[in-house]
């Protein structure tokens, strides 16, 4: 694990693979950390790239920031992360919120993205009902921790059969949400609550793009990523059987296998 400072806060990282690898990012969601994407990470740097995985601020090891950290700031931070480690260009991805993050950098740094993974997301600005669900779980994480709303969504986070027969996992997942700075999470909350509509985003994308979804995802169904594949024609969609809203944990094996082909077929040799 490595770190860097922004702002006066430390902001964490693991940098895997060989140093000339293509590099990855990899951008973890909520409430999570950079280790969500360990098999993931795994199976990129044995493959030869150059896996990259932060940790948000206000989760895992980096700082707090508290009160409101809007999805700019965490795309900000993915860019102040590549000027530390050199690089000009990288394939950027994430699951989730940090799909959301994704789209944003694509937004905010259009010029930097090699490539784009989106997983398990969605493109529309939030709703009103949305902004006040997420402000309102925001104080009641500050008020309760997180181990009342890591029981309640974990069959969410998880298909429901996941949790069940794959008992190591569903600990796994847990136990990241469970460990999470509750004032973290509740500044990250109140950030998404503002989230803009990235469907111009997508629509503008000339980058190669592959979107994926688990067969069984409860917050973003199958039908947003087709939605998302309609507004970036040329992107690839896969969508991952016997898996909920995080493939990648659920299901490595096939999920890593559609990763690692389009890098291969559709990245390769862009750098």
């Amino acid at each position: 694990m490595s770190h860097f400072s922004r702002g006066g806060c430390a902001l964490h990282y693991d940098d895997r693979g060989p140093s000339d690898g293509l590099p990855v990012v990899l951008v973890h969601g909520h409430p999570f950390n950079r280790t969500l994407w360990a098999p993931s990470a795994e199976a990129l740097a044995r493959d030869g790239h150059r896996v990259i995985t932060p940790d948000l601020r206000g989760y895992g090891d980096s700082d707090v920031t508290p009160g409101k950290v809007l999805l700019s700031g965490f795309a900000d931070d993915v860019a102040a992360l590549l000027d530390h480690l050199g690089l000009e260009r990288a394939v950027v991805g994430g699951v989730s919120m940090g799909g959301q993050i994704t789209m944003e950098f694509q937004r905010r740094h259009p010029h930097r993205v090699l490539a784009l993974v989106l997983s398990d997301t969605s493109a529309p600005a939030e709703t009103d009902e949305g902004r006040a669900f997420r402000n309102a779980l925001a104080d009641r994480l500050l008020a309760e921790g997180m181990d009342g709303y890591a029981a309640e969504v974990i069959d969410k986070m998880l298909a429901p059969y996941n949790v069940t027969e794959q008992p190591e996992v569903a600990e796994r997942v847990l136990g990241m949400m469970r460990a999470t700075k509750p004032e973290g999470a509740a500044a990250a909350l109140r950030g998404r609550a503002e989230r803009p509509d990235y469907r111009d985003t997508l629509a503008a994308v000339k980058a190669p793009a592959l979107i994926v979804v688990g067969a069984d995802d409860p917050y973003t169904p199958v039908g947003d990523a087709e939605d998302m594949r309609l507004l970036v024609p040329h992107a690839t969609l896969a969508v991952i059987d016997r898996a909920g809203h995080l493939p990648g944990v659920e299901q490595p094996g096939p999920f890593n296998a559609v990763l690692l082909d389009f890098l291969r077929t559709r990245v390769a040799g862009l750098m």
